[in-house]
């Protein structure tokens, strides 16, 4: 965030007024911005809340006692981390524990990821990964907001590339699949993906 408005410093500088109209931000800034506008075609109010580690720890809290999970079999940070995981992965629940062994430990995994995708949803909240998933589900389900935003970005840079995730990626490919204007810059000697 703090680069980004940086760079948005820097846009406006060198261009003036015009540069108000250029969107500089994170991937998950600009997805929040974009849900603040067209949420409710999703079934979630405008007034959704983002859900941070704190607050997610915090549900999962909850349903370990709802599902009668024991923390210390599947510790509840691990747990954030496989969501994180399977969301950047574009992974539902069911998607993933079809991916998985099936074993019982998946099994509970599965229960609580459904379990907790239910509660964000009842509560009208996202958490960060969330920010990506539901603006690639809006874009599927409601092709002319794509195409509003495929007219809106002509345009579109994305710096440390070599970090963007397979989400990042999708949305970066369904924005410029019509322009087919985009610059990335990564360094091959700080990617940490394979």
């Amino acid at each position: 965030n703090k680069a980004a408005k940086e760079m948005k410093e820097r846009v406006n500088q060198l261009v003036g007024e015009s540069g108000n109209d250029v969107w500089v931000s994170t991937f998950h800034s600009m997805c929040a911005r974009i849900l603040r506008r067209d949420i409710e075609k999703l079934g979630y109010s405008r007034s959704f809340t983002i859900y941070d580690d704190d607050d997610q720890s915090s549900v999962l809290k909850e349903l370990y006692k709802t599902l009668n999970i024991d923390e210390k079999n599947m510790n509840p940070r691990e747990v954030r981390a496989k969501i994180s995981d399977a969301k950047n992965r574009l992974l539902g629940p069911d998607e993933w524990f079809m991916e998985s062994s099936r074993d019982f430990r998946s099994q509970q995994f599965h229960d609580l990821y459904s379990a907790y995708e239910k509660k964000l949803r009842h509560s009208n909240a996202l958490d960060f990964d969330d920010l990506l998933v539901r603006t690639l589900e809006l874009f599927a389900d409601h092709p002319p907001v794509l195409e509003s935003y495929r007219e809106k970005f002509q345009y579109v840079h994305v710096d440390e590339y070599q970090d963007t995730n397979f989400a990042q990626y999708s949305l970066v490919k369904l924005i410029t699949h019509k322009s087919r204007n985009l610059c990335v810059v990564g360094d091959d000697d700080q990617s940490i993906y394979g």
